[in-house]
């Protein structure tokens, strides 16, 4: 019997590949699969504002899930990876936003839901730039799509109820002193940030919680008290930004967040509150022909919403830059969901104390 019969026929040697070669195919599987990894599972973000504190701090690197509430398509997909939308302190874009995808997101996990720590885009940006181009913000979702959101005294109500700050959250307080000097020591151990002294015995301070029973127990405080702005004042700076609404940081609402699918009539005061989101958000243009509202040239008297949008709030409520500030944040803004503090950097320590070793691998809570 022919036993070759059962035999395999020997491949033919493939000539070897170079080691610049190999260097390349390495380099590139690299950046395939870690392109991959960014777009469809996590990215890594840091914190480099005092907003969250002290949930966050300033100086905490995340992960941050896509598939928490699945990955967003890229929108602009022609970009350098791994670098920021701009480099060079603005100068130079790292994209080319000549060819520009629709919205898509990927199934996820589940949904934006009230207590979460999301990382979005920046809704705010006055330079136009697509959307996934825009800066990273990290927020507390305060409120969802189809919530009716109002602050009173600085506490937050969403469809009336209570929704309680993050256990490390902080706010601002006014404190009365005897006149003498404030031990410095005793303001770094206890973590407050003095942000203005009016007189020799009266500064504004951000206390943590964790931090107010002990500095009311100092002989040379003599009052505490819970920085709170008035009711029924207009701030400008405040969303909508429009006198008929007369709301502040601490008391505000109450307003309704639009929902895919909501209808709303429209007159001055929906078009006060929603005019942006319609514009800017849904791609509309809105004109004015007398008492009458134009949408794309038709006229209308109300309109539908084609996507949900969220309210956002920094955790150190009182030095945050929020939807307080700039409305809403629209579905297709959203990054995703904070999961874990990986890596934690203090700027004022030194040596091993740069390094917040009590916060590598802490996970980030939903409150």
């Amino acid at each position: 019997m022919n036993w070759k019969f059962f035999s395999r026929k020997k491949a033919p040697d493939k000539p070897r590949k170079s080691v610049f070669r190999e260097w390349v195919d390495a380099i590139v599987f690299a950046v395939v699969a870690s392109t991959i990894i960014r777009c469809l599972l996590f990215s890594a973000y840091a914190i480099p504002s005092a907003s969250m504190e002290g949930s966050l701090l300033t100086g905490d690197y995340l992960f941050v899930s896509k598939i928490a509430y699945g990955a967003r398509m890229p929108m602009t997909p022609i970009s350098i990876p791994f670098l920021e939308s701009t480099i060079f302190d603005g100068k130079v874009k790292t994209y080319w936003d000549g060819w520009q995808l629709g919205y898509h997101r990927l199934p996820g996990l589940g949904n934006v839901e009230r207590g979460d720590a999301v990382v979005f885009n920046y809704p705010g940006e006055v330079v136009p730039r697509p959307v996934d181009m825009r800066a990273h913000f990290i927020k507390r979702c305060v409120g969802i799509a189809g919530d009716v959101i109002e602050i009173k005294n600085g506490k937050v109500y969403a469809n009336g109820k209570y929704e309680p700050l993050a256990p490390e959250g902080q706010t601002s307080y006014m404190v009365t002193t005897d006149g003498t000097d404030l031990n410095p020591d005793m303001i770094i151990n206890l973590k407050i940030d003095v942000r203005l002294q009016y007189s020799p015995s009266l500064y504004e301070m951000i206390i943590p919680p964790a931090s107010l029973a002990e500095l009311k127990s100092y002989s040379n405080i003599k009052a505490i008290k819970e920085v709170i702005e008035p009711a029924g004042e207009y701030n400008a700076q405040i969303f909508p930004h429009n006198e008929r609404f007369k709301w502040s940081q601490d008391n505000f609402g109450p307003l309704t967040l639009p929902k895919r699918g909501m209808t709303i009539k429209l007159n001055d005061s929906t078009m006060a509150l929603y005019s942006h989101a319609i514009e800017a958000y849904e791609h509309n243009k809105i004109e004015r022909n007398g008492n009458n509202i134009v949408i794309n040239g038709k006229p209308a008297d109300s309109y539908t919403f084609k996507m949900d949008y969220y309210w956002m709030m920094g955790d150190n409520r009182h030095n945050s830059e929020d939807s307080r500030y700039w409305g809403f944040v629209p579905e297709d803004h959203i990054v995703g969901k904070a999961k874990v503090v990986w890596m934690s950097t203090d700027s004022a320590g030194s040596g091993l104390n740069h390094i917040r070793w009590n916060r590598i691998f802490k996970g980030i809570k939903s409150y």
